[in-house]
């Protein structure tokens, strides 16, 4: 094999260019190649009239450990929301703050409506467990159940589960019934934990383009669509033939099915609507996600921000952005649907609000119910010069996606200094 050999890199999602940085970074020809005309892949922002519209509410964990080891978060310019969540029944609201960010409100959350006085003993005990040990281990409590079953074992009562737990994590992973692997409850449980969730100053898109900057300038090209791998090269749809010694295939799970077949297993998707409001006022001025604590949808959880991050609004007004868990509220009817919640929430001010835009993303999460991860690939290389990645095979999340790169470029590394040698 030469030393320079080429190696291409289908997809430029985060996890594509962070397995990409890492080639460049150790001298390694690389291109990446995807098929549309961005970087980022599911991670996206548009500018909408003076808006900043991420496609898709989304929310970056200052603490996630790759994206420390990766991403230079102070020029990301993140601003953080606050730790808690307002609840929402109706025309009722409470407000829940974490305690341990918030020991001076720790005295109100006494007469919160959401939790019971035995849930704090047990919510204390629960936080313990959650941030005992590595951040990529199992232990016995989380293996092979769901989210949800872990959270009943707690003994949390079901107006915590349900007021709580059920809203901001299901809209974490898509999932309301919590169905999710508890393994990646815990995970995302430290996260928040360890850190603030927070969102960059230019959008989420800001967290692509900072790795996309990083990479020798002709390294993307963008509106190149790979549809087959062949030996020594890859075929795009136009029928180019592009060389290539070794391949990583950074796309997502369905499209990295078409490309290398029945190797991989089928996997479910966990989808999302999002739907961004331009306000005179914000309807709350913390820093905080609303959620539904009744259940009733079809908006789970809602968000303003522009008062996390004034730089997603224009002066004088404020980003209001609803989210809708599944795909199944998609349709005609979702914007009226949508109003007539918002409006019971928060009045009439809410009949002023102008709709910017709407986001249906069916493909946003990959399901990581415990059965899911169990059946994924548990290795980067597919065989000889053929490589995987993305957030399907790790943790689906920013970190994930992220880590998953840098481990494929390692593989990538380990079998050309092998082949070297021989």
């Amino acid at each position: 094999m030469k030393a320079h050999s080429q190696v291409i890199v289908i997809g430029a999602g985060l996890a594509g260019l962070s397995c990409a940085r890492a080639l460049a970074e150790a001298s390694v020809e690389c291109i990446v190649l995807e098929s549309s005309d961005r970087v980022g892949g599911r991670l996206g922002s548009d500018r909408h009239q003076g808006f900043v519209l991420d496609r898709g509410f989304a929310v970056f964990l200052d603490a996630y450990p790759e994206a420390r080891r990766q991403l230079d978060l102070e020029a990301l310019e993140l601003k953080t929301f606050d730790c808690g969540a307002r609840i929402q029944w109706g025309e009722r609201h409470a407000v829940l703050l974490d305690p341990w960010r918030h020991p001076f409100a720790a005295w109100r959350q006494v007469l919160n409506p959401v939790a019971r006085w035995s849930d704090y003993p047990r919510l204390l005990e629960l936080r313990g467990r959650m941030l005992a040990g590595d951040d990529d281990a199992g232990d016995a409590e989380s293996d092979g159940c769901s989210a949800g079953e872990l959270l009943a074992r707690a003994k949390l009562s079901p107006q915590l589960i349900d007021g709580f737990f059920r809203p901001f994590f299901g809209g974490v992973f898509f999932d309301r019934e919590l169905e999710t692997s508890a393994r990646m409850l815990r995970f995302v449980f430290r996260m928040f934990a360890r850190g603030r969730a927070a969102l960059p100053a230019g959008g989420m898109q800001a967290i692509a383009d900072q790795i996309h900057a990083e990479l020798p300038a002709d390294a993307v090209r963008l509106h190149h669509r790979v549809v087959s791998i062949e030996e020594g090269a890859v075929v795009m749809d136009s029928g180019q033939r592009c060389p290539a010694e070794m391949v990583v295939i950074a796309t997502d799970h369905e499209q990295a099915v078409k490309l290398v077949g029945d190797v991989l297993p089928p996997r479910r998707w966990r989808g999302t609507s999002t739907l961004y409001f331009a306000a005179e006022k914000p309807p709350l001025t913390e820093a905080l996600l609303v959620l539904d604590g009744s259940g009733t949808g079809p908006v789970n959880h809602l968000a303003v921000p522009s008062n996390v991050c004034p730089t997603y609004a224009p002066a004088g007004a404020a980003l209001v952005c609803a989210n809708v868990v599944g795909s199944e509220h998609e349709g005609d009817g979702l914007e009226a649907a949508v109003h007539r919640q918002l409006r019971e929430w928060f009045g009439a001010a809410v009949d002023g609000w102008k709709h910017l835009r709407t986001y249906h993303i069916p493909r946003a999460l990959p399901d990581q119910s415990p059965a899911a991860l169990s059946a994924r690939p548990q290795a980067s290389r597919l065989g000889p010069g053929r490589f995987l990645c993305g957030d399907h095979l790790n943790t689906a999340s920013i970190n994930g996606a992220l880590q998953s790169g840098r481990l494929a470029a390692e593989a990538v590394l380990h079998e050309r200094s092998a082949e070297v040698i021989c």
